[in-house]
């Protein structure tokens, strides 16, 4: 099968520089984009280690024309080929909806979530709102614009960040009510939009990756282990900077039925976001054992570093097996083979 892998290492493929921009961190030169060409280049040996025929193509205004070029119409309007979409965007709002708009536009079968599931997980407040009403724990938060707003009965400390961002982009710890305004107004300036305050929740930090649409797969649990240092967060250096980045344990030392609640409310926020394929969800435990999700990331990253790609290689996949995995699950989809998911 042809499979153009379709990623975003270059941001000048646009036709003007206007609109919100790609933040700075995600620009050439810098660790997010080395671990993205890396990992492009990986994903391609893994699918031509799976047979398929592929092209690499950044995702930007170019790209209809070149996939057109790699998997021509078929005459009987089936498709020739498929995406395997890692694009993040390079500007303007909820980036991570683009490609896949312009793909669902053309015709073009893609691994992954539909621009709407991108769009919800994106805004973290949607996402905490759609969980909420499905029953699923998720820190007490407020959406400022000041940091000047009541808070209500939010307890201190609280985490302040972009309500439109992800890889933890601006996270701040705040402690006390007198900093609030100061890391409000960070967020508000820096990534023009709105601030996600939440309470911050000590303890062991868990990420669940999934795979799948009907019957999900929910891969052996990663911690992210914190040791002893005075922040327990995975910020953006935690993720990015080999020296800060915290050890992961797979499996969690988790016990078996705090384990499955964690993998049922994995389940319940993949669904609840419209997630397709594959996602991970990031849950945080607190000193009594009580759950709560903080996020959903439906591009999860598939670097070798990542808790993706730990979890699946614990249970029992190389990367190759993954991505193919990856692969055949998607194009399942589009074929209609398999289990149809509860809606």
């Amino acid at each position: 099968m042809r499979v153009a892998i379709v990623w975003n290492c270059d941001h000048t493929g646009v036709i003007n520089q206007f609109g919100q921009p790609c933040p700075e961190e995600y620009r050439p030169g810098g660790a997010f984009e080395r671990e993205v060409a890396e990992t492009s280049e990986r994903v391609v040996a893994a699918l031509q280690e799976g047979g398929h025929e592929t092209l690499l193509c950044e995702g930007d205004k170019g790209l209809l024309t070149k996939l057109e070029q790699f998997m021509p119409p078929d005459p009987q309007a089936r498709p020739s080929g498929l995406v395997f979409n890692g694009a993040e965007g390079i500007q303007g709002e909820y980036r991570y909806t683009h490609v896949p708009a312009m793909l669902e536009m053309a015709g073009v079968p893609y691994t992954g979530s539909s621009p709407l599931g991108h769009g919800l997980m994106h805004d973290k407040v949607i996402t905490k709102r759609l969980i909420r009403d499905c029953g699923v724990p998720t820190p007490n938060f407020r959406v400022m614009r000041r940091g000047t707003e009541n808070s209500g009965d939010l307890r201190f400390p609280v985490v302040v960040k972009p309500r439109r961002e992800d890889s933890s982009l601006g996270l701040q710890l705040v402690h006390e009510p007198a900093q609030l305004r100061q890391a409000v107004e960070v967020i508000v300036t820096r990534y023009a939009q709105e601030a996600l305050v939440e309470e911050y929740i000590e303890g062991r930090e868990i990420s669940l990756a999934l795979l799948g649409n009907g019957e999900l797969e929910v891969f052996p649990l990663v911690e992210h282990d914190f040791g002893d240092r005075e922040t327990r967060l995975m910020t953006w250096e935690a993720k990015y900077t080999a020296m800060a980045t915290p050890p992961k344990i797979c499996p969690a030392q988790i016990g078996s039925s705090l384990a499955t609640v964690l993998r049922d409310i994995s389940v319940a926020t993949f669904r609840a976001c419209q997630c397709r394929d594959y996602a991970r969800v990031d849950i945080r435990i607190d000193n009594r054992g009580q759950p709560f999700v903080l996020e959903i990331n439906s591009m999860p990253a598939l670097s070798m570093s990542s808790s993706y790609v730990r979890a699946a290689m614990t249970a029992g996949h190389s990367f190759s097996s993954l991505v193919n995995r990856i692969v055949d699950v998607a194009h399942s989809r589009y074929s209609g083979i398999g289990e149809v998911p509860d809606l």
